[in-house]
């Protein structure tokens, strides 16, 4: 009896410590190291690290690429969604970059939130002449290829909900203004795998955006390249999708080994 007790006592040890990690790694979207966790915790280094792995290679955490323990997206979907969108931005800030190399233009990576697009990461071009946005911008979803390129893929009835929740304001002489005209823009959308914006939101800014899937098809977010008219013609649009899109596939492939643990 008296061993019995010993075992729960240590048991419920141990669930305590994983959990005053969760908790310091909760606290921090931005991620923490080995050693701030066993700092913040109380908890040794050496057992600190053996939680982490064990959480790590069933896909709760993960690591960025500077060593960071980060919310994984498999914990994540059962907490709240700022820690998944912290994970989700460093989860795909690598094909960013590969997109913001090969087009040169601002690069966007956006979440649906409520009834709205909100910017989780932004890598601005280098031009002078750039499209500008900001980490933790709103945007309409009917006037953005961001928001357009995630309400297309999401499940009739929740497009129906939020178009019927929507006053469309507008904003440009491009912007969709009614209903049923966004509908059949969601329709075209849908066929052929990407959105744009072609100056609904501003006069003068062009941008197009690929959905990005997680596991069994479900929208999770989209990437855009955006940048002014005079340069993101609609002659370039193709070579923007396709590199889009092969970014959109490694977010996914990424996500998708974390969830796996792999």
């Amino acid at each position: 009896m008296i061993r019995a007790r010993e075992s729960k006592a240590a048991r419920v040890g141990v669930v305590g410590k994983v959990l005053r990690i969760l908790e310091a790694l909760d606290a921090a979207p931005s991620g923490l190291q080995l050693r701030q966790i066993s700092q913040l915790t109380g908890v040794q280094k050496s057992t600190a690290y053996r939680f982490l792995a064990h959480l790590e290679g069933d896909g709760y955490l993960f690591r960025d690429d500077a060593g960071a323990y980060v919310i994984g997206p498999r914990l994540a979907r059962l907490g709240a969604g700022v820690a998944y969108h912290a994970t989700l931005r460093k989860v795909s800030r690598p094909a960013m970059q590969h997109v913001w190399r090969e087009t040169k233009e601002t690069v966007n990576l956006a979440a649906l939130d409520s009834h709205e697009i909100v910017y989780l990461d932004v890598l601005e071009s280098d031009f002078l002449f750039r499209m500008g946005s900001q980490v933790g911008m709103r945007r309409p979803l009917y006037c953005t290829a961001l928001g357009k390129s995630i309400l297309a893929f999401l499940p009739e009835d929740q497009i129906e909900d939020l178009i019927s929740s929507m006053t469309f304001e507008q904003l440009t002489r491009r912007t969709i203004n009614d209903a049923a005209r966004l509908k059949r823009e969601l329709s075209k959308i849908r066929q052929q795998g990407y959105a744009v914006d072609d100056q609904e939101l501003n006069i003068g800014g062009r941008c197009v955006a690929v959905p990005v899937f997680e596991e069994r098809g479900k929208v999770i977010a989209a990437i855009s390249v955006a940048g002014p008219a005079t340069r993101m013609t609609r002659a370039r649009i193709p070579a923007c999708v396709a590199i889009l899109r092969k970014g959109a596939r490694e977010i996914s492939t990424r996500l998708d080994q974390l969830r796996r643990g792999n």
